[in-house]
């Protein structure tokens, strides 16, 4: 047996004999008829925040807290420990004066982990430190497993996502970073609102997955005896409240993509997606790029941010480029004088594209958008717009005014990635019929990502929907740029994980 082994092994036995010494612990406390389980409420007064904000108001006044206790240095007769709560932490200090032997005994047998309420005065310490100076306390929970060692931390990225709960307890930085995702929904919520946008709530279970270009996931209802699928996009659903009078809608909630899974994908995810009657593609850049500085400033008190090691300018308005120009920049072709799609195939053999389907079936339009994956997207650090799109990859879009092989469709784009999708939304219910029937076709083919038919939306629009500009940013990326995150893993806060041996 090596010695990385038996090191092994020793970490093993000693974490077990600490589980057991706890147990014993809480065995001992019910048998006095001191259970920590039985506690039902705690009469808090303040929270750790409110008591150091607040301290020239609460000086020398009796106050009640409660949190997990971090650390613990008690000796002899008297000492300090730390407590966490949400807001942060604050100093304890215990003196066998003001609570007796016994308790001071029992306090003492605490473990890190334990979930305390504490009562007492708040004071400064000779550093200056506000803390309490406890005259009372109580266990209200006890920790089973000890917490990983403190200097060391959770470190394993495995772990970290699987255990969640152990990770915000032991890294603030996780905690700081869920804490900036609740404040870019927020302030995204607060932006619309502001724009009089109403929020609404569409299904999320769906005969059919439409709305976006992607492989669902599929499940059966018993009672219909139907397959079901979770949604993809709120998109189909969206319009069709547009088609109903709701002129200015959004939501944010959940998308489900039955797709690969690394930095940037989750299988679940949040999307924000917005419609406005009446707008165009061109509102929409507006509205981005508005929307996201107002995001960055409310969370990052500038527009001005660092992502990864490189400054990134939120600043509106973004930059601007057609697709035909941006892989004329890029990869060095000019697309505007490919005129067939014969011409195109050359390129791509030229250039050894890796496409989705067979050379002989992809169009002119195909092998644009397949450029700009290869070439495009990684030079685009700086925020900028891509805009209009093939129609071939766009079966929800207006075509191009002045251009049928286009469509109105941007792409925002920052560090290489994609953050949202836009159009002036197609409202010709027998153009988009055929789109729909093309898109069948490519299932055929074997797109299993192509759009279905969907006739109840076809008949929505046959009722009428007015000229819409739409916009759908992805939640998970922004706040990943927002808080500096390498990976959508560390902005889920419980993402989706292969099952480990054991669980």
């Amino acid at each position: 047996m090596s010695n990385e082994e038996k090191n092994l092994m020793k970490e093993e036995q000693k974490f077990n004999e600490l589980i057991t010494e706890r147990r014993q612990k809480l065995l001992d406390l019910q048998a006095a008829g001191k259970d920590p389980f039985d506690v039902y409420k705690v009469e808090r007064t303040h929270t750790s925040k409110e008591i150091k904000d607040n301290y020239e108001e609460l000086v020398d006044k009796i106050v009640t807290i409660a949190g997990r206790l971090m650390s613990k240095r008690v000796h002899g007769k008297a000492g300090f420990s730390d407590v966490h709560d949400r807001y942060g932490k604050i100093q304890l200090y215990i003196r066998i004066d003001d609570v007796g032997e016994e308790r001071l005994k029992e306090y003492k047998s605490f473990d890190i982990g334990d979930l305390v309420a504490v009562t007492g005065r708040v004071f400064k310490t000779k550093t200056g430190e506000v803390s309490i100076h406890i005259t009372d306390f109580q266990l209200i929970a006890k920790s089973l497993k000890p917490l990983p060692e403190k200097w060391h931390g959770l470190k394993d990225p495995d772990l970290r996502y699987r255990q969640r709960y152990v990770d915000l307890i032991m890294n603030q930085d996780v905690k700081d970073t869920f804490m900036k995702r609740i404040q870019t929904i927020r302030a995204i919520r607060e932006f619309l609102d502001a724009k009089d946008y109403l929020e609404v709530e569409t299904p999320i279970l769906s005969p059919i997955a439409g709305g976006a270009a992607a492989r669902p996931f599929v499940t059966h209802h018993n009672a219909l005896d139907i397959d079901m699928y979770l949604r993809i996009a709120t998109e189909l659903y969206l319009k069709r409240l547009i088609v109903g009078g709701f002129e200015k809608v959004y939501e944010i909630g959940k998308d489900f993509r039955n797709e690969g899974i690394d930095i940037r994908h989750n299988p679940e995810f949040t999307m924000m997606e917005l419609y406005e009657a009446y707008a165009d593609y061109n509102d929409m850049m507006e509205i981005t790029e508005n929307m996201v500085a107002y995001a960055a400033e409310k969370v990052c008190g500038t527009t001005k941010i660092t992502y990864q090691g490189t400054e990134i300018d939120l600043t509106p308005p973004w930059r601007r480029i057609t697709m035909v120009d941006a892989v004329k920049e890029y990869a060095g072709i000019d697309f505007s004088e490919v005129k067939t799609d014969e011409q195109a195939r050359e390129i791509a053999k030229e250039k050894k594209l890796e496409l989705k389907k067979q050379l002989k079936d992809c169009s002119k339009g195909d092998i644009l958008n397949a450029l700009f994956e290869e070439y495009g997207e990684k030079n685009l650090i700086q925020p900028t717009f891509i805009y209009d799109y093939p129609i071939e990859i766009s079966p929800l879009t207006k075509k191009k005014r002045g251009n049928p092989d286009f469509t109105e469709r941007f792409e925002g784009f920052i560090y290489g990635r994609e953050l949202c999708n836009a159009y002036s939304e197609l409202n010709d219910p027998i153009v988009q019929k055929d789109r729909f029937v093309q898109q069948l076709r490519e299932r055929e083919l074997g797109d299993d990502e192509a759009y279905m038919m969907d006739d109840d939306f076809i008949n929505a629009l046959e009722i009428g929907m007015p000229p819409t500009g739409g916009l759908g940013i992805g939640i998970d990326r922004l706040v990943m740029l927002l808080t500096d995150a390498y990976s959508i893993k560390d902005v889920i806060l419980f993402p989706t994980m292969k099952p480990s041996n054991n669980q």
